[in-house]
């Protein structure tokens, strides 16, 4: 009877795994909710007393090891007609940068984001989700290619506040997110901070190293490794 029931036991386990492991998905807004207010309390002090790269660890250890592997929140944003957008729509692996029309970037920046949108278009969905109006954003759309989605949080209509906070007030901004094809966060960037003065092509050659770096090392890297799974004989 004993080993009957161990038996038992061990099916239903051994079903229950998958479902477990399921259960056990953490989001993006939940890993905030329980990482966040510690870090936020460590960084400001260290802001405070000037340890800039005090800050600059805290935020590393915060996304590398607290928000790295949760799963991006199905937010929803609105395009340039003013439709609702839902980040599952997207079915590629995802650069996610989030901006805002009075942050400037450098000289090289968006050149390096268009070439390399260009460059990956076929393998990773390219978003850019502006916190502004609808007409700020339509102008400056104008400065992404095709390949571009251009989106938009508009604050003042007192729509997308839970979305606002997580992704707007959370980390700061700009800040890109490296999503899965499950939009399982695989990375999270800053742009690149270079010294003041220098040569556009300097700015573009180091954003562009700077994001084709990411895109090869954290999304094209697993997607190509999972073609190369299918491709082999059973």
């Amino acid at each position: 009877m004993k080993k009957i029931l161990l038996v038992f036991l061990l099916i239903f386990s051994i079903k229950g795994w998958p479902q477990q492991k399921e259960n056990d998905k953490i989001s993006f807004s939940e890993a905030l909710a329980l990482h966040l207010p510690s870090y936020k309390q460590k960084a400001e002090k260290a802001y405070r007393l000037r340890n800039f790269e005090e800050a600059k660890v805290l935020f590393d250890s915060l996304v590398n090891y607290k928000l790295a592997g949760s799963f991006m929140d199905d937010f929803g944003f609105k395009n340039l007609k003013g439709k609702e957008v839902y980040l599952s729509k997207f079915k590629k692996p995802v650069y996610l940068l989030t901006y805002a029309s009075w942050h400037v970037p450098g000289k090289g920046e968006l050149p390096a984001l268009n070439k390399l949108a260009e460059k990956y278009s076929k393998e990773i969905d390219f978003v850019v989700v502006f916190w502004d109006e609808k007409k700020t954003v339509k102008d400056l759309s104008k400065k992404f290619n095709q390949h571009i989605s251009v989106l938009y949080v508009d604050e003042t209509e007192n729509e997308g506040a839970f979305v606002v906070q997580q992704l707007k007030h959370s980390l700061g901004l700009p800040t890109c997110f490296l999503l899965n094809e499950e939009k399982q966060i695989m990375k999270i960037k800053r742009s690149v901070f270079h010294p003041y003065g220098i040569s556009e092509k300097e700015s573009f050659d180091m954003n562009y190293e700077a994001i084709e770096e990411g895109i090869a090392n954290h999304l094209l890297m697993q997607e190509r490794s999972g073609m190369d799974l299918a491709l082999m004989p059973e």
